[in-house]
């Protein structure tokens, strides 16, 4: 059973300027439906401002709920923050708090949206508003759901806003597996961070999870793992310069997802990047994604 949180929030009015197209969201869902696979659908709350506000800038996030975000910052981000956008961001970040009780009750859990992982405590970045990561991380630690936190990002892009976050902390820990050669230039410095060569194919990929995952699992040891699952890692993908396949993205989330409930740890993923003209195709990704986390998660 796949049990996946989602809102119609998410899915906010395309913006007048700026290219993030929001598509993906809905059809994720669609793509999950007609499926065939079993799933059960929770609606997240908004996410409280203290919430927010115990992670990000206070005076940033009054900016996003105002929908008054100055342009500078409108550029990192690279969307307006309207109303819509404010109502969204919201949302998904409730939406991983949501997924990762699920986790806790089911083993695991998604979240359709969010692996917000750019932005940062005064600003958003690359398409990111708040790191519902971070948030959710601080969040459960401060309710004493978890004593220590492993953030594993699988995104194409390096999660330097989660690491930028969570810097001080001795009870989260980030892992980042990511193209070295993308976005962000200027790389910040999570706990782990491997940057691969443009066009690491799956045999590689995955070699490095095998020798580096289990090592974080022990020897942190965590309590609770959030997985930021992004399918950017995709030989196709628009914004992606790695060339796993279909099969590899689908062998990756079913190890990390292996490899934490073998720990008797939940883990909770979130929707992360993924890019192309056809979002259809790229929602499709995304949903095969899920579906095989949920079947590793029934297997063990």
């Amino acid at each position: 059973m796949l049990h996946v949180v989602h809102h119609p929030d998410y899915m906010a009015p395309r913006p007048e300027r700026g290219t993030f197209k929001f598509d993906k969201y809905y059809l994720v869902m669609e793509e999950l439906r007609s499926s065939g696979a079993a799933i059960t659908e929770h609606a997240p709350e908004p996410c409280p401002r203290h919430w927010l506000e115990a992670v990000h800038d206070p005076e940033y996030v009054d900016e996003v709920f105002r929908a008054q975000v100055p342009h500078a910052k409108e550029r990192r981000i690279g969307f307006p923050v309207t109303e819509a956008i404010a109502s969204r961001v919201r949302h998904t970040n409730g939406g991983t708090w949501l997924a990762a009780q699920l986790a806790m009750r089911h083993g695991y859990a998604a979240n359709s949206a969010a692996g917000s992982h750019h932005a940062l405590a005064e600003t958003g970045a690359g398409y990111c508003v708040f790191n519902d990561l971070a948030v959710a991380s601080n969040r459960l630690i401060a309710e004493g759901h978890a004593k220590r936190i492993a953030i594993i990002d699988l995104d194409v892009h390096q999660g330097d806003g989660t690491a930028s976050l969570t810097a001080a902390r001795e009870d989260i820990v980030t892992f980042s597996v990511h193209a070295e050669k993308n976005f962000p230039v200027r790389k910040a410095r999570s706990n782990v961070d491997i940057g691969l060569p443009d066009g690491t194919t799956d045999a590689d990929y995955m070699a490095v999870l095998q020798h580096h995952i289990p090592k974080l699992l022990d020897g942190f040891k965590p309590d609770f793992v959030f997985y930021q699952a992004g399918v950017d890692p995709h030989k196709d993908d628009k914004l992606g310069r790695l060339a796993l396949t279909d099969e590899g993205l689908i062998e990756r989330d079913r190890f990390v997802v292996r490899e934490a409930r073998q720990r008797g740890l939940a883990i909770a993923s979130a929707l992360g990047g993924g890019y192309g003209d056809d979002q259809r195709e790229v929602a499709a990704r995304h949903a095969r994604s899920m579906i095989a986390m949920a079947k590793e998660n029934g297997a063990q």
